[in-house]
């Protein structure tokens, strides 16, 4: 897929996103972030934190920056240092150094929870790392980059992570959250997939309205989605503001 990437011509070739903006330059670094599926995920850590009676505000902070780091930028970093899904032209050895840093500050917040609020956060910390270079370096031979592993990783662990630091237990509300999740997840692995390949092959001449129309089906409800669950994250925020 990059070999095609590489030799297809601009005019023969379609973003390889729908939020994409023209390669090079500053734009690489935004494309980078994948903003539309960042915020969706960060979504997931305010559904957490919003699961209790009484916000730690500073916590839920803590957690947004924390997973803003690891998944924002360190996990979309090494994904381009994987594959060049995203076609930037940021060098691999800046894009090694966005991944080591973001992820060392993500621990390093981890270890403030760890002083601050409970050493038992370190599994939380070990499991988060685990998670990021397991699926996107696509260790063990690629086992842990699936659509499943992906509804865990950017699914139940933010949700399930953001509300144990919230009350310092698992609650039901949360297994139930983190189930929600999962499936949101995993719909936007099975939407984005199909639409992904097909923006970045090359398009053909003979290529059909229905398929056409397929990928603006699945785009269309990733956009939607995209919108859907961070507001729905900023109104159970005002709901708690509002106790």
């Amino acid at each position: 897929m990059s070999q095609v990437l590489r030799t297809a011509p601009d005019s023969h070739r379609r973003p390889p996103a729908f939020y994409a903006l023209a390669p090079g330059s500053w734009r690489d670094y935004i494309n980078l972030l994948h903003l539309p599926y960042t915020c969706w995920h960060l979504s997931f850590v305010v559904f957490g934190s919003a699961l209790v009676p009484a916000l730690h505000l500073d916590r839920l902070l803590g957690c947004l920056l924390a997973f803003f780091l690891a998944v924002g930028i360190g996990a979309h970093s090494l994904d381009e240092f994987q594959g060049r899904p995203l076609g930037t032209r940021i060098p691999r050895g800046v894009l090694l150094a966005l991944a080591g840093v973001s992820l060392t500050g993500s621990v390093a917040l981890g270890g403030l929870a760890w002083v601050w609020v409970s050493p038992w956060i370190a599994p939380f910390i070990a499991a988060g790392v685990f998670l990021v270079l397991s699926y996107n370096l696509e260790l063990a031979g690629g086992r842990f980059h699936n659509w499943f592993w992906f509804a865990v990783g950017w699914g139940v662990f933010p949700v399930l992570t953001a509300s144990w630091v919230q009350t310092l237990e698992v609650t039901a509300a949360a297994v139930i959250a983190s189930i929600a999740a999962f499936l949101l997840s995993a719909a936007q692995r099975t939407l984005s997939l199909p639409a992904r390949r097909a923006r970045r092959s090359p398009t053909q001449h003979s290529e059909t309205a229905a398929l056409q129309e397929s990928l603006e089906t699945c785009e269309r409800a990733l956009r939607l989605l995209s919108l859907a669950l961070p507001l729905m994250a900023a109104a159970l925020l005002l709901g708690l503001a509002a106790r």
